[in-house]
């Protein structure tokens, strides 16, 4: 398993850090590094005057705060669906009724 990974240089904020990762993982991990890079910009051009630390934390509170939002969309999703198959058999269920 660890003979399959591969060792990339990433930047966060000011910062390179070495990883290895999955092959199949790397352009996964390069567009998240990406999208957390352009959120660093975006948060230094919103609030100026703090240290980088601090740019990092605030993108640390917005990935998370995403990815709770990502994840009661796909509990909502998954209610909905349930709900539109109980449906969907209860219809069935009354034309098979009405049919005999």
């Amino acid at each position: 398993m660890l003979d399959s990974l591969i060792p990339v240089n990433i930047l966060i904020g000011d910062r390179t850090y070495r990883l290895k990762i999955e092959p199949s993982d790397e352009e996964l991990v390069r567009n998240v590094i990406k999208m957390v890079n352009d959120k660093i910009v975006e948060f230094k051009t919103m609030f100026a005057g703090k240290d980088m630390q601090d740019y990092i934390a605030m993108v640390l509170i917005w990935l998370a705060t995403e990815q709770r939002k990502e994840g009661n969309d796909l509990i909502r999703n998954k209610n909905a669906s349930d709900k539109l198959a109980s449906l969907e058999s209860m219809i069935d269920r009354i034309l098979e009724d009405h049919s005999k």
